[in-house]
Parts: C-alpha cells; sequence; structure tokens
C-alpha cells in the first residue's frame, strides 16, 4: 500500500467484444497489479511499463476482469445505518450498545462498553458517532504503530486518518502513515495486520519478497489476517 503517483487519463480496452475502461497508474513498483472494485477496473504499473505489456497483462486475466466487473455490477448498494436508541455497532470486533440522548449541546462519551451519544438540533446522531469513532480510531491506532514500530528499529511514524472508500492504509516515501478510520469496526488481529503492512514499507516500499518477509518478522499470521479483511470490509457499516 505505498503512495501512487497521479494517475493517467482513463482508457479503455476491448476484452472478448466488451469494452472496457480502466484507471492507470503508475509508480516505483516492479509489477503490473490488477484491482477491482466500485470505480472499476484499476491497474498499477511501473513508471516505465509499456501500455501494450499492460495491455497484454489485462487480456491474460480478460476473462477474471470481466467476471469481477458483472460482480461489482450485481451487489446491492450498502444501506445508510439510521443509529438511534438501544442500536449497536462493532467496535474492533465486538457488539458496542449506544444510547442516543437528545441533548442542547451536542457531545459523547465511552462509558465502560457503551457509547453515550448526546445529538443536537445541528448534529445527528450519525455525525456524533462518526466524531467519536474517529477519535476512538486515533487512539487505537496509535498505539498499535507504537507497539510494532520499535520491533523493527523504527521511530513511531506521523499518523493521518483517512476516509478512503476502498484503501486501508498508506506509507508515504516521507515515513508518514495513514489508517483508514473504519478498521476500527474491524478485530484487533485485523487492524494489527494493517498496521504492520504498513510499518513495513519503511523498510520496503514495494510489494516484493523481501516486503512480505518483514510483513511475517511482525505478523506471522498475515494471509489469515488478510483474508479476514477482505471478508469483513463488505460488511461494515455505512454512517453517511
Amino acid at each position: 500500500m505505498p503512495s501512487v503517483n497521479t494517475p493517467e487519463p482513463a482508457r479503455s480496452i476491448l476484452i472478448d467484444g466488451q469494452t472496457v475502461a480502466y484507471q492507470l497508474r503508475r509508480s516505483q513498483r516492479r509489477t503490473i497489479g490488477l484491482s477491482i472494485d466500485h470505480r472499476g477496473l484499476r491497474v498499477a504499473a511501473p513508471t516505465r511499463a509499456r501500455i501494450g505489456d499492460i495491455e497484454n497483462l489485462i487480456r491474460q486475466h480478460g476473462q477474471w476482469v470481466l467476471d469481477k466487473l458483472a460482480n461489482w455490477r450485481q451487489r446491492p448498494a450498502p444501506e445508510t445505518l439510521q443509529i438511534s436508541n438501544g442500536s449497536s455497532i462493532p467496535l474492533l470486533g465486538a457488539e458496542l450498545p449506544i444510547t442516543v440522548t437528545p441533548l442542547g449541546r451536542a457531545r459523547w462519551q465511552f462509558a465502560g462498553e457503551r457509547l453515550h451519544l448526546w445529538p443536537s438540533d445541528s448534529v445527528s446522531a450519525n455525525q456524533l458517532l462518526e466524531k467519536a469513532l474517529r477519535e476512538k480510531a486515533r487512539e487505537i491506532f496509535a498505539e498499535r504503530l507504537g507497539h510494532y514500530a520499535p520491533q523493527l528499529g523504527v521511530g513511531t511514524p506521523p499518523l493521518r486518518l483517512s476516509s478512503a472508500r476502498t484503501r486501508w492504509g498508506s506509507c508515504s516515501h516521507h515515513g508518514g502513515i495513514s489508517l483508514n478510520w473504519r478498521l476500527v469496526f474491524m478485530p484487533l488481529p485485523v487492524v494489527d495486520y494493517v498496521v504492520c503492512h504498513e510499518l513495513a514499507h519503511l523498510k520496503e516500499m514495494n510489494h516484493s519478497p523481501r516486503f512480505w518477509s518483514v510483513v511475517e518478522q511482525l505478523c506471522p499470521d498475515w494471509k489469515a489476517r488478510r483474508l479476514e479483511l477482505r471478508k469483513l470490509a463488505h460488511q461494515l457499516p455505512q454512517l453517511q
């Protein structure tokens, strides 16, 4: 999940008679990677990779591309969760009950294993919940970075919270780490996998075998945790 350069203008390619648009991003990586999400086909390629080589690889995986795009088109849009008194949400994989009490001044408070929300006329319960969860996420992520960074012999990097739709984390070339605040819904072992993944980029700014060996040093069962992340990603609450 290293930082990438500005994407190139959208391109398209013909696969089995179907025109497929794709977004190309170039960066200091060694291989060409394909990914598909709600935005469509996205291609990450080395800076000097030729378009012909890129599109040959897309065609080699043509059926996979068409199947994944069809799957995304058929997937129902996630419903927005409406928070009310007695609602509950996952927090680090456990259920967090929520108490909602209207009040003149908007605020929130974590008390034991419960979250209290006091919305106002101008701030909804959903808005308060996101603010509370972002604060909790920053606290947890900072603690996990501080736990794992010394194991790599590096200082705890600066942390920024992200709201990306499909990207769980990134590491800049300046050593800063961004983590998606929605990870706070996930079990802690999954959060730790993403933290370890991004910290490993401080040693290897790529996805080479050396990079994955660094990840494994911090998180020996990273493959299982990555699989769980992918499964849970489609089940997270949507607050807005």
